[in-house]
């Protein structure tokens, strides 16, 4: 999770990623993703995570992945989290992408 401007610290606010993945390679990237929430969904402030896809007649898929965190706190914690177990792991989330022909945006978002 690259950090990013959050909301004040006592709101509710969302992690919504959108990727464009090529057929070919959607087992092994929402194989990934689901490891991945399910890290997220075991720390501290995580109410809630989605993983949702839409198919359609092209060759490619939307993979939209969607965590409410209880504060910028939380997500702040779970960016700590994430960094330190991906390099752990020797995990390079860029070149996972690149390798698999996926794009992608992130962003933060709170309720209307």
């Amino acid at each position: 999770m690259a950090s990013e401007p959050l909301p004040s610290a006592s709101t509710s606010v969302f992690r919504v990623d959108k990727f464009v993945v090529p057929s070919q390679s959607m087992d092994a990237f929402v194989e990934r993703i689901r490891q991945v929430q399910q890290t997220l969904g075991s720390l501290p402030g995580c109410l809630q995570k989605h993983v949702l896809t839409q198919t359609g007649d092209s060759s490619e898929f939307d993979v939209v992945t969607v965590v409410e965190w209880a504060s910028a706190d939380a997500v702040a914690a779970a960016q700590a989290v994430m960094q330190k177990q991906l390099a752990s792991e020797g995990f390079d989330i860029q070149a996972f992408r690149k390798k698999l022909g996926v794009r992608g945006d992130s962003g933060m978002y709170s309720k209307a």
